[in-house]
Parts: structure tokens; C-alpha cells; sequence
């Protein structure tokens, strides 16, 4: 449920600080005062489309934030944790939204920078806005089959799961079978290609970490001069002319005098010794290291020649030994598929059969079910309309089948929403309602029956009472009072019925002088109302007689929300 919200440098908004509570919210105000300009900045804090020209004239940014109260939706907490984003239990999200003048967005949730991607995720489940002209997937036809499963409850999406499941085996195997039955020429060439590609990769006799070795015995080879060169100096200075090992024995032997006359340097004595018979030891494998050295041209073109085979076989299979046998294995397997390919054939085709059987009658089980759950729907869609001042209007969740089923991952099944709002009319598709007031009122008949299967806390109505008067708007006003009795609700309204039925009032204005047009908001008390409704009765000339009717209908609103909370 939204909580708070705060506004600065949004359009003619400076800055602006609301608190919302349960119940029905109303905000109103004279044409162009900036009320849509709101719940343009709410849709910009659940994921909506930014733009330079929400930054106010003359400032850097635009900012937005809003508080929302998820204690009452363990559903969300969910959706976080898939999202990587750990609120710690927490019972609020406060979620900020920043447009830089260029147009670029910034989103944060908790403090913690998020994608925008991320936040349209996390804010369908917080907000759902309806306006005029944007009614979101209640207007998209390809979401009216989505529409209809929901309303038909849990053994129906179970059913849709089954089908689906067995859809998935079906389309895996049918993919496999197609590849199996390509054309010949080229199986044939693939054919020929895997044989290769095993046996010459079979032939190389490949082991693991052999190029590693022959890197290393190259090396040896190419540079043996150097490495005699070197090793025969080394030998020389530890164990030849320059006496190194000597030179060494002859300082032990000198400590060990010492020592006998002072044993406190028997320490040291020990360390020469030590080093005397290390230098000793590795002078002797250096000798047998230079001596081991081979000038051998004809080992070193062989070694040579195995890194070029190597390189060769890397440059096709893979950047390492292991990564090549890895793909000799797989060309291997894959050959004896297709080598094999006619038994398989037969039995992806025999499974096949077996599994379009099934598909069939999981799929004419889900299309009873959604007719039978499609009939109750358009009986309840039909009688939420006759509450909103429109008896008799036919309502239609219509199916179109071909003659010959075609399987899709939902199933069988095109569902569009049909209406008829006057008698004697055809059916028409919902998408090409022409008249605002019929659209609005029949948006909120669905809107009503579709609230508790969505679960989002808090709904918005941007002007969806165009259109309508008398009647017809008091049926919309108590329409809406109902679903506050549920839901948190944000209406925009130029008609004083509805109005009148908030439990919660804001007045939207403006205030100009030589230098900036803002917008203000404040929060209406009694009198307050009063006088709001009675400007919008009478337009600009408010009378006594205005301001009584207005009294008046705060007065009668109060009573019919009180019958309406006692049912």
C-alpha cells in the first residue's frame, strides 16, 4: 500500500509531499492544474517510461519517491529475493526515481541502485494505474486468455500446467525428429564432416597436457648451447678452477679449530657444513645435467612438428587439449546418432503419437474448463455493468478455434473480449469500444472482478469516469467505494458524485506569478470539500445553493458508505 510520496522539479510541480492512508483517495482541481501530472510521477516510481520533460524548467533533475507498506503482502518478498535484492525482513520500500535533464533515469530501492528492468518487476505488484487511454493488458487481446484462466481459479491453471508440461516433451521431440529427417545431402555432409573430425582427432593420439611438455622440451632443445654454456659455469664456480666447494670445506675445517676452543660457534659451524654439502650436491647434478644435454636437431624437428599438429587441431576444436578430445567425444556421439538415425526415427515417431494423443485431450480439457469458467465470467462482467447504469449490455469472452487444432503453449484455445453495450447491437471486439463513458465503466466492471486476482494493494483511476454523468457517475462512485473497501484506491475525477464518496480528499491548483506557474496540492477538510464540490456544481460562481448541494451530497455519501461497509 502507498504510504508517502514526495515530488520536486516534476513538470510545474517544485516540490509536493502526500500521505496516503486506506480507503478511497480523490484528487481534483480545474482543468491543466497538474492532477495527471501526478500519477505521472507514481508511474515513473514502478517501472514507467521517463523523459527530459518531466524536469521542471530551469532545474537539474526531477525527483520522485514514494513509500509503500508491504507488511500485508508476503507475496513480494519473493519476488525480491529472485531479484538479488535483500530487504532484511524489512516492512517498507522506498523507491526513488531521479530524470537528469538529458532524459537518463536512475532507480533505487532501499538505497540500493537498480535496473529499470528490476523496478517495472518489482512495481507491478505495487501499483496498478488505469486511464483513459491507457488500460493496460485489459486492452491487450493476447492477455484476455490470461485474463480468463485467473478468473477460473486454481484447477484451471493447474489443467494449463499439464498441458503445458506435455506441450514442452512434444515440441523437444518434434524439434529432434525434424533434424533427424533434414535433407539427406546435407546429413550426408555432416556425415562425412564428423567422421573426419573423429579420426583425425582419434589419430593425433592426444594426452592431456602434452603440449605443455613438448613447449618445455622445445625449449631445452632449441637453446642447448646456451644451456651448457651456462650449466658449465655454474659447475666450474661451485666445483672447478674457481674452488667454490673448496673453498667452502676449507672454512669448515677453520671453524671446527675454532669451535674447539669456543663451542659457542658451533651453530655457524653447523650452517657452513650445511651449505658446504648442499654447493658439494648440487654440483654433482649440475655435471650430470650438462652432461645429459643433447645437441639433437632430429628430436627437436620432431617436437616441432607435433606443436604444429597441435596448433593445427586448436585452431579447429578448441584453445586447449582437453577442450579438442572434448569434441572428438561429441563428434562421436552425434555420428553414431545420425548413423543410427532410422530407429530413432521410428521411435521419436511412435513417442510422438503417443504424446499428440495426450496433448489432445489435456488440451480439449482446458478449453471446457475455460468455456465453463468463460460463462461465468460474462455472467459476472454483465451484472458488475448493470450496477454501473448499463442493464442490458452483453458480454461475450469469445473463443475461435480452427477446424483443425493448432497447439500453442497455452493451448488450443483465442480468447477475445466481446461487448455489446446497447440492445440489438452484434458483438464487437472490447479494443474498438468507441464511447469513453462505456469504455470506462466497462474497464471498471472487469477492474472490480479481476482486483482480487492480481493482488496488487493499491489501483489507480486516472479520469476513467470520462464520459459519464448523472446515473451513470453515481453508479461508478459506488462502484469504486466498493473496491476501496479492498483495495487503496487513487481516483482523478471532474464529476462531484465521485468525489463526494472519498474518504480521503485533495485539492490540485495552481498558483502563478511574473517569474513560474507551480503546481500545489492540499489536503481537504470538511469545509474544504464543501467547497470544492460546490466549484464543481457550479463551475466558477459558487452560491449558497451550490454550497448546500454540496453538503448535502458529502451528507447522502456518508450514508451510502456506510451501507455499503455494513454488506
Amino acid at each position: 500500500m502507498l504510504r508517502e510520496m514526495s515530488i520536486r522539479d516534476f513538470a510545474i510541480i517544485q516540490e509536493v509531499h502526500l500521505t496516503f492512508d486506506r480507503g478511497f483517495h480523490v484528487l481534483t482541481g480545474e482543468t491543466g492544474a497538474g492532477k495527471s501530472i501526478l500519477f505521472d510521477a507514481l508511474s515513473l516510481v514502478v517501472g514507467g517510461r521517463g523523459s527530459q520533460d518531466f524536469v521542471r524548467h530551469g532545474a537539474k533533475k526531477a525527483e520522485v519517491e514514494a513509500l509503500f507498506d508491504i507488511s500485508d503482502q508476503p507475496g513480494i518478498q519473493a519476488i525480491l529475493d529472485e531479484l538479488g535484492l535483500s530487504t532484511a525482513g524489512e516492512e517498507h520500500l522506498l523507491i526513488r526515481r531521479d530524470i537528469a535533464q538529458n532524459g537518463k533515469s536512475t532507480c533505487r530501492l532501499n538505497g540500493q541502485i537498480i535496473t529499470l528492468t528490476m523496478l517495472k518487476q518489482v512495481g507491478e505488484h505495487l501499483l496498478d494505474i488505469h486511464g483513459q487511454h491507457e488500460h493496460q493488458s485489459l486492452l491487450q487481446v493476447e492477455a484476455h486468455l490470461n485474463w480468463l484462466d485467473a478468473f477460473g481459479g486454481v484447477d484451471l491453471i493447474q489443467q494449463r500446467e499439464r498441458y503445458q508440461k506435455i506441450f514442452a516433451q512434444h515440441r523437444e521431440m518434434r524439434q529432434e525428429l525434424d533434424q533427424i529427417t533434414a535433407d539427406e545431402k546435407k546429413i550426408a555432409q555432416r556425415i562425412d564432416l564428423l567422421s573426419f573430425q573423429k579420426e583425425e582427432i582419434a589419430a593425433a593420439r592426444l594426452t592431456a597436457g602434452e603440449d605443455a611438455e613438448l613447449a618445455q622440451e622445445h625449449s631445452r632443445l632449441a637453446h642447448a648451447e646456451q644451456i651448457v654454456q651456462h650449466a658449465s659455469q655454474a659447475y666450474e664456480a661451485m666445483y672447478g678452477d674457481q674452488r667454490g666447494a673448496e673453498m667452502l670445506n676449507q672454512a669448515v675445517r677453520d671453524l671446527e679449530e675454532i669451535t674447539r676452543l669456543d663451542e659457542s660457534l658451533q651453530p655457524l659451524l653447523e650452517m657452513v657444513q650445511s651449505a658446504y654439502y648442499q654447493v658439494e650436491e648440487a654440483a654433482r647434478q649440475v655435471g650430470r645435467y650438462r652432461d645429459d644435454v643433447e645437441f639433437d636437431p632430429a628430436r627437436l624437428a620432431q617436437v616441432e612438428e607435433r606443436i604444429h599438429v597441435l596448433d593445427q587441431l586448436k585452431r579447429k576444436y578448441g584453445e586447449t587439449i582437453e577442450e579438442i578430445l572434448r569434441h572428438g567425444e561429441e563428434a562421436e556421439q552425434e555420428l553414431e546418432q545420425l548413423l543410427n538415425r532410422d530407429e530413432r526415427k521410428q521411435e521419436l515417431e511412435q513417442r510422438l503419437t503417443e504424446l499428440e494423443a495426450k496433448l489432445a485431450a489435456e488440451g480439449e480439457t482446458l478449453t471446457q474448463m475455460r468455456k465453463q469458467a468463460a460463462e461465468r465470467l460474462n455472467q459476472r462482467v454483465e451484472a458488475e455493468l448493470a450496477d454501473l447504469n448499463m442493464k442490458g449490455t452483453r458480454f461475450q469472452a469469445a473463443f475461435s478455434n480452427d477446424d483443425e487444432p493448432t497447439y500453442t503453449p497455452t493451448g488450443q484455445d483465442r480468447v477475445e473480449f466481446l461487448i455489446a453495450p446497447n440492445q440489438g447491437e452484434p458483438l464487437r471486439p472490447l479494443v474498438k469500444i468507441a464511447s469513453g463513458g462505456e469504455l470506462s465503466r466497462i474497464m471498471l466492471a472487469l477492474q472490480t472482478i479481476f482486483s482480487d486476482l492480481d493482488g496488487v494493494p493499491t489501483l489507480i483511476f486516472d479520469e476513467v469516469d470520462t464520459g459519464v454523468s448523472g446515473r451513470a457517475a453515481q453508479a461508478i462512485a459506488e462502484k469504486i467505494a466498493h473496491l476501496a473497501q479492498e483495495r487503496q484506491i487513487l481516483c482523478v475525477t471532474h464529476l462531484p458524485q465521485v468525489a463526494c464518496m472519498a474518504d480521503v480528499h485533495f485539492h490540485i491548483f495552481k498558483e502563478s506569478n511574473e517569474e513560474q506557474t507551480r503546481t500545489r496540492v492540499k489536503l481537504l477538510t470538511m469545509e474544504g470539500r464543501t467547497m470544492e464540490l460546490a466549484r464543481m456544481l457550479g463551475g466558477v460562481e459558487v452560491t449558497d445553493t451550490t454550497k448546500t448541494h454540496a453538503l448535502e451530497m458529502l451528507q447522502l455519501a456518508e450514508r451510502t458508505k456506510t451501507a455499503i461497509q455494513a454488506h
